[in-house]
């Protein structure tokens, strides 16, 4: 099953701290155009991003899809091409045991940079990024994976050293 769901007021509290009335008034992405591959995401509240500046924000969203696939969270081609915001992280890969872990729910966060020479404004309601479902294949004869996921964001390298 592929959908797009609100997090938790709970957990919207907890990440945003607004007011209920932003909580309802949240919309889950959709698609533009009849072929167009990716789900817009729009930014849940009002921000700036000045040059050189990084601003993570979170949209209020989680992602429930299959087991074999994953949904690749890009920046807006016209936002990259016309003002030179990107992603930090470029993509952002979301899989499957993302969605309502035990951390944040599965909560999809953006962090943008401003690598213009302008300040960047962004309007609660604006189109911030793309998500783009895709199957992915592993490898045959792989050993049996165990590992669940517990957490959010960087928590599959807990277990690395750096």
């Amino acid at each position: 099953m592929r959908k797009f769901e609100k997090i938790s007021f709970k957990q919207w509290k907890k990440d945003i701290n607004t007011s209920r009335e932003e909580y309802d008034s949240l919309e889950l992405p959709k698609r533009q155009t009849k072929y167009s591959a990716g789900y817009d995401f729009k930014s849940p509240v009002d921000c700036v991003i000045h040059p050189g500046e990084v601003v993570k924000i979170p949209t209020g969203i989680k992602i429930r899809m299959n087991e074999d696939e994953m949904m690749m969270l890009v920046v807006r081609s016209s936002t990259g091409f016309k003002y030179n915001v990107r992603m930090t992280n470029q993509v952002g890969i979301f899989e499957s045991d993302f969605y309502n872990n035990e951390t944040n729910e599965g909560h999809a966060m953006v962090s943008l940079q401003n690598e213009g020479k302008e300040d960047f404004v962004i309007h609660k309601g604006d189109r911030i990024v793309q998500g783009i479902f895709v199957k992915f294949l592993t490898v045959d004869e792989e050993e049996e994976i165990t590992t669940v996921r517990k957490g959010s964001i960087g928590s599959t390298n807990k277990e690395e050293k750096r």
